[in-house]
């Protein structure tokens, strides 16, 4: 999936923030929160943490690159997260934390950012009226989770090879009829499954073994044969990428199952 991560054009979830001075460590903290819970909703829970601060040429006074800095250290140390200080790695206009994730085999890949700004506030010329009624510069916070959207589905895909957890694959269940004569049944089944949100799709015009072979190549989760004695009893022979072989389901446990991985975000069936 190399070529996902040196696009020529990429998305970037990037969003802003602005607060007043005091506010920077709450804000970088809430920030930290939301990176953790959307990553290791994803399956990564292994970060490594930098800490850049201030470059050689840069915008902005001492005692706001000192209070910035500082903010920053407080929320990781609030986070109670272990970091790296890299020197003189910030911006020029404002010192950062990157966050970069293990996938499966280790490898680490930068992601996310928060990045304060001293440089657009002022010019925008952007001011608040503080309780002295004086005019003073907001601070402004860059905040990208994901860094490149582009980059990450390519991290996800090889974090998984493919093998993505129930609730994530692009293709959840197959349905694998063995004769047109149980066509009405099987096109019901995946009816009911997509009215329920599931993502199914239909493969015939093969033998079953190749079908069954070809879904599990593409790693689907959920493999369900639909012959005649499943459209007779409203019941789907189960095989799933993982444990194989599963046995005879009704169609209503099967949904359950797949209804429940999504909500809880499992990788099970």
């Amino acid at each position: 999936m190399h070529g996902l991560f040196r696009v020529r054009g990429f998305t970037q979830d990037d969003a802003h923030i602005f607060c007043l001075p005091d506010q920077i460590t709450d804000e970088i903290k809430g920030v930290l929160d939301l990176t953790e819970e959307i990553l290791s909703t994803f399956g990564f829970t292994n970060f490594e943490v930098n800490l850049s601060t201030r470059p050689e040429k840069s915008v902005g006074d001492d005692e706001i690159w000192i209070k910035a800095e500082s903010a920053l250290k407080d929320a990781l140390d609030r986070k109670k997260w272990n970091y790296i200080v890299d020197d003189g790695g910030g911006a020029f206009y404002g010192p950062k934390i990157d966050i970069k994730i293990l996938d499966a085999i280790g490898r680490k890949w930068q992601c996310s950012t928060v990045q304060l700004d001293f440089n657009l506030p002022e010019r925008f010329k952007l001011n608040y009226v503080d309780k002295e009624n004086e005019k003073q510069r907001p601070i402004m916070i860059h905040r990208a989770i994901f860094g490149s959207l582009e980059r990450f589905f390519g991290i996800l895909t090889e974090n998984y090879a493919g093998e993505f957890p129930l609730w994530l694959a692009p293709t959840q269940v197959r349905l694998l009829p063995v004769t047109d004569t149980v066509s009405d049944f099987t096109e019901s089944v995946a009816k009911k499954l997509r009215d329920a949100g599931v993502r199914v799709e239909i493969c015939t015009g093969e033998r079953l073994n190749k079908l069954v072979r070809n879904a599990e190549k593409a790693k689907i989760p959920v493999m369900a044969v639909v012959g005649k004695d499943e459209a007779e009893n409203n019941t789907l022979a189960v095989r799933t990428y993982k444990d194989g072989d599963i046995g005879s389901l009704s169609v209503d446990d099967v949904l359950a199952r797949i209804v429940t991985a999504n909500a809880t975000k499992g990788a099970d069936f």
